[in-house]
């Protein structure tokens, strides 16, 4: 199939913004909390898929979180505690640019945590979420499927462009030779923690574009019937002449270079 055209794909994603936007009103409005965890690949396209996803959004209602390794102290913790201080409150929807699901994918596969607490893992993480979903949390899980070879061109893409240098960490150069390994965990992550409360979603990433549109889709698909009657608003006009930014001292201006 052939990549998305950038025009088409703002055309859709112009519609799919203005349902979120009414998705998160119906949130605030009733007091509903939500989860979406982003899972995939290095190179996966989860972080172009929070962007488009949280743009039109109130971020005073919408928070990302993409935590880095745990600490020393974060060691010590249960394993979940991290993650807990960033669930929502009411109104709130929170993205997960990564989740607790490293445990399954890359703690397990590069050796950063020890088998038994891999297996504890595949056993308790059903009954956390679970404990989720029974105060309300509408969860929903995402993985984002890519094949190697498009990976490797992403890698190489990022690898060149000094904007996207930056995407590129120890841990993913290591993890390139490991595409089974994960693909592995990835079925056994599925096996295990995948439930009718909390089941998993996988979405083609091939070509970003159309799976950011597909992922979107589905989630707005997923939620209850979110319509909040809004009044037509008409703003009054104006009273005197417009006002204008004007400063005593003009030295504060930052100069017009463009």
């Amino acid at each position: 199939m052939h990549r998305m055209k950038n025009k088409k794909y703002e055309h859709h994603l112009e519609a799919l913004q203005i349902e979120l936007v009414e998705l998160q009103r119906w949130l605030i409005h009733t007091g509903k909390r939500a989860v979406v965890l982003f899972e995939g690949r290095d190179a996966a396209g989860k972080g172009g898929t929070i962007k488009a996803l949280s743009e039109p959004l109130n971020t005073r209602y919408t928070h990302i979180v993409a935590l880095s390794k745990p600490d020393e102290r974060e060691r010590t913790q249960w394993f979940y505690q991290r993650y807990i201080e960033h669930l929502p409150a009411a109104g709130e929807l929170v993205l997960f640019d990564r989740s607790w699901y490293n445990r399954a994918g890359v703690d397990h596969v590069m050796g950063f945590c020890t088998e038994p607490e891999y297996q504890r893992f595949l056993v308790e993480c059903p009954v956390f979420e679970q404990g989720l979903i029974n105060d309300g949390i509408l969860l929903f899980k995402y993985w984002l499927a890519v094949d190697q070879v498009e990976q490797e061109e992403r890698f190489a893409e990022r690898a060149h462009d000094p904007l996207k240098r930056w995407k590129i960490s120890p841990v993913d150069i290591a993890a390139r030779n490991k595409y089974h390994a994960y693909s592995e965990a990835r079925d056994v992550m599925i096996e295990h923690t995948s439930t009718a409360m909390a089941p998993w979603h996988v979405v083609d990433f091939n070509d970003q574009r159309r799976g950011r549109l597909n992922l979107i889709r589905h989630l707005l698909d997923q939620m209850p019937d979110r319509k909040i009657p809004v009044k037509p608003m008409k703003l009054a006009k104006l009273k005197g002449d417009p006002g204008v930014e004007e400063l005593a001292d003009k030295a504060l201006w930052v100069p017009a270079k463009f």
